[in-house]
């Protein structure tokens, strides 16, 4: 009988650590931070993972930074070209007609997202979640929208990955509500960086060697270095300190035009993505329904291909 060597069991456990990648282990230590009203963060072994960041003083509740254990951090937030641009954030553009997204010359939107309620929890093993509910209004006038945001925060694994499901219900007012984007080229006042709303993501100023990915296959970029497509989900890549991350995202097939449309952009020096669900057109919500948006956002370390989007995808969908 041949007798099971050192060698070969380490390469045997190695091979089943492959497979089934582990959960963050006791001797990775998780603390939480939390400033009241303000910020809540996830610190693994002394480094920030991701900071919840919702002081009712900015524009916009938002995600930043995103980072892996080793310190290299994904995203940008209000970088100097695009200021209201923040790290992971979910924003509309216009609701009847008025900006939501960037502000005028008053240094704000014209319409305002304001958000109450907030309630989270955490546990020890790194696990979260964040409710809130929040308003979209013109002034003091009554609001046009409301929405009801639960974000759940999965645990570390032992490489880094993490993952938000990330679920907003939106209610429109006594009035029916449109939701619209900036034209797309060939339509009235059409331009050629039209098409965004919705779940965003900016990434770090030093994004290198940037790819995008769909379960279909890699992304190919038009002369403007955007992308306009559909797709069941997308990973948005590149070289932080010569290493690869990236950002992957996933559509619930519940979703409004579900899959859902993408506006990518790989331009110096902007990275940046987002399910862009009213890209093709605008949305008419009418007064007192109801409508909800799902998705997942994986922070990973290297580059998925289509088959772990794949995966990811099926287990998204079979979990809901």
């Amino acid at each position: 009988m041949m007798r099971t060597t050192p060698i070969l069991f380490a390469a045997v456990a190695a091979l089943l650590m492959a497979m089934w990648p582990a959960a963050a282990t006791a001797e990775d230590k998780l603390e939480w931070q939390q400033e009241d009203g303000k910020s809540l963060t996830l610190t693994r072994d002394g480094n920030v993972l991701w900071q919840f960041c919702y002081d009712r003083e900015q524009a916009k509740p938002y995600f930043h930074p995103l980072a892996l254990p080793d310190g290299r951090v994904l995203t940008w937030n209000g970088p100097p070209d695009h200021r209201w641009h923040h790290a992971l954030w979910f924003s509309w553009k216009f609701i009847d007609g008025v900006n939501y997204w960037e502000p005028n010359r008053s240094g704000k939107p014209a319409g305002a997202t304001a958000w109450s309620n907030v309630e989270i929890k955490t546990h020890d093993d790194g696990t979260a979640r964040i409710a809130m509910d929040l308003t979209y209004r013109v002034g003091d006038a009554e609001p046009v929208m409301t929405e009801h945001r639960v974000v759940e925060v999965s645990p570390p694994a032992a490489d880094g990955t993490y993952s938000f499901d990330w679920v907003c219900k939106f209610t429109a007012g006594t009035k029916d509500v449109e939701l619209n984007r900036t034209p797309l080229p060939g339509e009235p006042g059409g331009v050629g960086y039209g098409g965004y709303a919705g779940l965003s993501v900016r990434f770090a100023k030093d994004y290198a060697d940037r790819q995008a990915m769909t379960p279909d296959g890699p992304v190919v970029f038009n002369e403007q270095s955007r992308f306009r497509g559909k797709a069941v989900a997308m990973d948005y890549n590149g070289l932080l300190g010569g290493k690869p991350c990236g950002v992957a995202i996933l559509d619930h097939p519940e979703n409004l035009n579900h899959p859902t449309p993408w506006y990518v952009i790989r331009a110096n020096p902007m990275s940046y993505y987002s399910p862009a669900v009213i890209c093709y057109g605008p949305h008419t919500l009418p007064a007192g329904e109801s409508f909800t948006l799902r998705y997942r956002v994986f922070v990973h370390d290297g580059r998925w291909d289509a088959e772990r989007l794949t995966a990811e995808t099926e287990r998204f969908t079979q979990g809901h």
